[in-house]
């Protein structure tokens, strides 16, 4: 099935979507409509244009490829899918996220990845290409983030990464002496062949046309949590 959104608000392009029996779906003329695919199981959708805010929201296994940017909150508490931006993306991508996988190609804006969880098998990754803005992976309970600053033109990570931080992973290309860390968090630097990332960084090579051994051979630093309840004190006494 083919969409041309333009000039199409966003409920009539959702009720289009939801009532499609296809399973491939390319939407063309994008231009800022909200929630696209938010829920859906297992339709590839590709998008043309700049979707707006909660592209993919609460999506459930679907996978959506978006040529073009895309705007704030993509991936709003997803619960699995995939999910390519071949452009960068604003705020908050990630938020609560659960499950399912988003890859960036360029840079995202402030507090990606933040309240991320995860539960048993449900690990959710968001591999972002470029640089982050502030409040990277504010109070993250789980999953794992990648940032690899391929864009090059700023600081990898902006102010106050990880606050909060209780669980889960951040993954930076970059040296310790390019970090102001909070105090509860612990961060050292490793390579990541042989390890969990490895296959995250080889996708998005493979996503986007990057040279996955260059990539493999640089150094990285590995932020995790100091405790797994740093706020126990707050909620029951000694």
């Amino acid at each position: 099935m083919k969409i041309d959104a333009t000039d199409v608000g966003f409920e009539r392009l959702n009720a289009q979507l939801r009532a499609s029996n296809d399973k491939e779906c390319e939407i063309t003329g994008c231009l800022g409509q909200r929630f696209i695919a938010a829920g859906e199981k297992d339709a590839h959708i590709i998008l043309k244009g700049t979707p707006g805010n909660a592209l993919a929201a609460y999506l459930n296994g679907a996978t959506i490829e978006v040529f073009g940017n895309a705007q704030d909150a993509v991936g709003d508490t997803m619960n699995a899918g995939c999910v390519v931006i071949h452009g960068n993306i604003g705020d908050a991508a990630g938020y609560a996220m659960r499950g399912g996988t988003i890859y960036v190609k360029g840079n995202a804006g402030y507090r990606a990845g933040i309240h991320m969880k995860e539960y048993r098998d449900k690990v959710p990754r968001l591999v972002i290409g470029g640089t982050v803005g502030s409040f990277l992976g504010e109070y993250q309970a789980g999953g794992i983030i990648i940032v690899l600053g391929l864009t090059g033109d700023k600081q990898i990570v902006g102010n106050f990464p990880c606050t909060g931080m209780h669980g889960g992973k951040v993954l930076l290309r970059t040296g310790l002496k390019n970090i102001v860390l909070p105090k509860n968090v612990h961060a050292r630097e490793i390579k990541v062949k042989g390890s969990e990332f490895e296959e995250s960084i080889k996708t998005f090579c493979v996503l986007f046309g990057y040279n996955n051994e260059e990539l493999l051979d640089s150094g990285y630093t590995l932020i995790t949590p100091d405790t797994s309840n740093p706020y126990k004190q707050m909620y029951v006494q000694n």
